[in-house]
């Protein structure tokens, strides 16, 4: 485990797929007058989607992938018994070079482990997310939302669409 202590998530923010599109597209809009990039880097998964439409508007055709994991999974369905481990790269990029011209994009950066270790082997590339934390902002040239520390983003392929209580009846 990594020297990061687990922080308490007492905010949820569910983003839908058209908050994610938006968003994503107005990542774009930030990105496009640093164009030229080569080629767009996608971090797997959570950084597909938002990569996936960030090359569609500036016109990038070449997309790579690298995937890393960092949460260790305690119980699939409750957010509080995941834990940080170490970030492991399980699938590197095909890149050989430093990244230089190249675009890294992922839906989050949270505490920052998983850009850290994306960087050390891209240090040149220009690494982009949708959402922001405070610990994780600094490892990342470009992002659109900011979001507090203690705020867990739900995003659109983690949720089904079912009733809800209202806050009212939650807080009680």
């Amino acid at each position: 485990m990594n020297d990061t202590a687990d922080v308490s998530y007492s905010k949820a923010f569910p983003v839908s797929w058209e908050e994610l599109h938006r968003t994503a597209k107005a990542l774009a809009w930030r990105l496009f007058e640093m164009r030229p990039f080569e080629g767009v880097i996608a971090i797997t998964r959570g950084g597909l989607v938002p990569a996936a439409i960030v090359a569609r508007e500036l016109e990038i055709r070449i997309i790579d992938t690298i995937s890393a994991v960092s949460y260790q999974d305690n119980a699939v369905d409750k957010v509080e018994e995941r834990t940080r481990g170490d970030v492991r790269i399980i699938k590197p990029t095909s890149m050989t070079q430093d990244g230089e011209g190249w675009l890294i994009v992922d839906d989050l950066v949270d505490t920052g482990e998983t850009a850290k270790a994306v960087r050390a082997l891209l240090p040149k590339a220009h690494f982009a997310t949708v959402y922001a934390k405070p610990a994780g902002r600094p490892l990342v040239d470009t992002f659109v939302t900011e979001v507090s520390q203690d705020t867990w983003i739900y995003f659109p392929w983690d949720l089904e669409p079912r009733p809800v209580e209202p806050i009212v009846v939650v807080k009680r």
